[in-house]
């Protein structure tokens, strides 16, 4: 399930999207206008920024910016970013494969076999989902 850190992650960054990109926006906007609470709000910001998604800006008219445009970000690599592999069990991640401790034989398992066609068909629509796709939409949640 998408825990509450990544979807208020989805919503700051598509309210963000939308503002247009011009002036950074502040925290305190992005707040009042989702509805989030500003301490949790902060710790999210601090993690896209330091994973590259938003560059932040002190000062009277600071706050948020993308930091790319937002046909560049994709919903599957803020996903990433907040919760970790895409993946429901680790025998089919990309980025943190192990091999299941349960397991008789990896190559002939019907429930890995499952899993990454779901793996697999999760990143495509995540992948190929951008904040710009979404962000002419005004709500986001």
């Amino acid at each position: 399930m998408l825990t509450q850190r990544s979807r208020y992650a989805l919503r700051a960054l598509i309210f963000i999207a939308q503002s247009g990109g011009v002036a950074p926006v502040p925290i305190s906007v992005i707040a009042a206008d989702q509805k989030l609470p500003r301490k949790f709000l902060e710790a999210i910001l601090l993690d896209l920024k330091n994973g590259g998604l938003v560059n932040s800006y002190r000062g009277k008219m600071g706050g948020y910016r993308l930091a790319r445009p937002a046909s560049q970000i994709s919903f599957g690599e803020i996903i990433r970013l907040i919760e970790g592999p895409l993946a429901l069990v680790p025998c089919v991640s990309l980025s943190a494969y192990q091999r299941c401790d349960d397991c008789f034989e990896e190559t002939t398992c019907v429930i890995r076999k499952v899993m990454l066609v779901v793996r697999e068909q999760t990143a495509d629509i995540l992948d190929n989902t951008t904040l710009a796709d979404l962000s002419v939409d005004r709500v986001a949640a």
